[in-house]
């Protein structure tokens, strides 16, 4: 998952400042299919490094690249944080660190295209919850009729997997909560970049023990930095440009083809197929999320 994505949200207003013109819409669209893209091919790159480090290395390796680059670009002060800002910025790390901790988990175990669309549920959850519009009701329905579709229950279930996306899921709309929060408090991407700091700091002792029983090789520790690049700052930078020329609502829409990409992904990198039921429930959830979306961009004054 990009940690972008609930940023990029927070900082709407002011980079749609600049008025939309067709072009800056079509380069936006654009940018939002890169984005969203990169994102799920980044996680195809790191699910090929499990083998060889785990999840758990992937994710730590992921995290410290994240930081190593995002830190000196923004450059952020640490000794302007007050405690307040302090406790949001640390809870954003560990949430952060548990949602893509359990995503690769269940990566690992029911494949991409399952798990992310499962983790997708959390961020659609954001969305519906406290609406008492009927047809936002119906998405949520809707939506869950898609997780029953998807996971289609039974005795050779994997509830472990299903359970970590699960997990994921509810960290995501964590996630969104608490980096509004952030926003609020820390200009621009202060409050970002201090955060993947204090998750890099949280990952790098994990990382010295963990290599040390899962012995890296090149390709393996080469793929999990193109994750890092590809699933976090891709996206990040992408995403944030997306938004000077497209509705943050249009975003919400086009963030929805991250199930979708990430079944691509899953098949074109790592050669996994989805069957026909894991189709119908990942189509379910992706009309869900589009439909909230739209109902959003027709209802602007209530978001």
């Amino acid at each position: 998952m990009s940690e972008a994505k609930a940023t990029a949200r927070t900082d709407d207003t002011a980079l749609r400042a600049v008025a939309p013109t067709p072009r800056r819409v079509r380069t936006g669209v654009v940018l939002m299919l890169a984005s969203t893209a990169s994102n799920q091919a980044g996680a195809g790159l790191g699910a090929m490094a499990f083998p060889v480090i785990g999840p758990v290395g992937v994710v730590a390796v992921r995290q410290i690249v994240t930081a190593l680059i995002l830190a000196p670009i923004v450059r952020p002060r640490f000794r302007a944080l007050r405690w307040r800002e302090w406790t949001l910025t640390v809870s954003l790390a560990v949430v952060f660190s548990v949602m893509n901790l359990c995503l690769y988990l269940a990566i690992e175990r029911i494949g991409l295209g399952l798990a992310v669309t499962l983790e997708f549920v959390g961020p659609l959850a954001v969305a519906i919850v406290g609406s008492r519009r009927l047809l936002d009701m119906g998405c949520a329905v809707l939506a869950g009729i898609g997780v029953v579709v998807l996971t289609s229950p039974g005795p050779s279930t994997d509830l472990i997997g299903i359970a970590s996306a699960g997990a994921a899921a509810a960290a995501w709309a964590c996630y969104i909560l608490l980096n509004r929060r952030v926003g609020q408090r820390l200009p621009g991407l202060q409050g970002t970049a201090i955060a993947s700091v204090v998750t890099a700091g949280i990952w790098m002792p994990v990382a010295a023990v963990w290599f040390v029983i899962h012995v890296p090789t090149p390709a393996a520790l080469g793929l999990a930095v193109a994750c890092g690049v590809m699933s976090s700052l891709v996206p990040y930078v992408a995403d944030l440009l997306t938004l000077r020329r497209i509705s943050a609502h249009a975003f919400g829409t086009f963030t929805s083809l991250n199930p979708v990409w990430a079944a691509l992904a899953g098949w074109l990198l790592l050669h996994q197929s989805l069957s026909l039921n894991e189709w119908l429930g990942t189509g379910l959830i992706v009309v869900s999320s589009v439909f909230v979306s739209i109902r959003a961009l027709a209802s602007p004054d209530e978001q």
